[in-house]
């Protein structure tokens, strides 16, 4: 699949901005099933410091400086991305989870594992036995670790609601819990919180999925969002992904940004700005299959 994705952000400040500083997330990571062939970012105002660099986690993120005066700030990115179809392994020959647990603990006591990297709380996911205990409903004894991620992931969407209005980004995952509704974001980071809380390390993974019009409708621009999902360290089997939102295994239709310990560590755009007062967002993407 060849795909151009344009991530528009637009920033509206009812004063003048005297300077902001902003860190971005924006362009696709390069992995074995999927090739950047090209990425331009458009910053206005035209910054006066722009430095790309990949983070701690190997994410391509640019750090600019708008040093001027400024009531509006927009950020476009575009980017064409290649995605080749990979099969994901037969659950049938993953290992035990419990196996892939108790490594993972040998690991993080005897090496410098990046794996156990995401085996702890971070910003927005905090560890619990309440957690823990959701996850266990499909993490039962000896089950194959993809077995029980499948039907783990399938539990969340049809527990939980898709309600972009119940939710903001700083909603706490307790709360996502208790109401069983809320956005991708909030079901990666409830899904996190769940792996990580039975030992099992898990990332979160920020990106793109191309979205299809119902039959007969045409297809909009702009309809598309940012994505998220997670990943599940599997042993000898590496990384495996899991898409709670849809109920799927990531496959050709989803672009790949970046990935971290949660939101925090991917947000697209993120910044400071000095003066300007309350500001305005609108973010609009649209993934395009070529």
């Amino acid at each position: 699949m060849l795909f151009a994705v344009t991530h528009r952000t637009v920033y509206t400040y009812p004063a003048a901005a005297s300077m902001s500083h902003h860190v971005t997330h924006l362009r696709p990571r390069e992995t074995t099933r999927q090739k950047v062939l090209d990425h331009v970012l458009d910053v206005n105002p035209v910054p006066s410091v722009a430095v790309p660099h990949d983070d701690y986690y190997g994410n391509a993120t640019t750090f600019f400086t708008v040093g001027n005066p400024h009531r509006e700030l927009k950020v476009i990115s575009r980017s064409r991305i290649e995605v080749t179809p990979i099969p994901w392994p037969d659950p049938a020959s993953s290992p035990a989870w419990e196996i892939v647990r108790n490594a993972c603990v040998k690991d993080v006591l005897t090496t410098d594992s990046e794996a156990g990297e995401f085996l702890y709380e971070s910003a927005f996911v905090p560890l619990q036995p309440a957690f823990a205990d959701y996850a266990l409903e499909s993490f039962t004894p000896g089950r194959r670790l993809i077995e029980a991620l499948l039907h783990f992931t399938a539990r969340i969407y049809h527990d939980f609601r898709f309600d972009p209005k119940a939710t903001t980004i700083s909603t706490p995952v307790e709360t996502v819990f208790k109401q069983r509704r809320g956005v991708c974001q909030d079901f990666a980071h409830f899904g996190i919180a769940c792996l990580r809380s039975i030992g099992l390390p898990t990332r979160y993974v920020s990106g793109y999925l191309e979205t299809l019009p119902p039959p007969g409708k045409p297809r909009l621009v702009g309809a598309d969002a940012s994505h998220a999902w997670f990943s599940v360290w599997c042993g000898a089997l590496g990384w495996i992904d899991a898409d709670p939102t849809n109920n799927v295994q990531p496959g050709d239709r989803h672009i790949t940004v970046g990935w971290g310990r949660d939101y925090r560590d991917v947000s697209p755009l993120r910044g400071v700005v000095v003066g300007g007062g309350e500001h305005t967002l609108a973010v609009g993407v649209d993934v395009a299959r070529l």
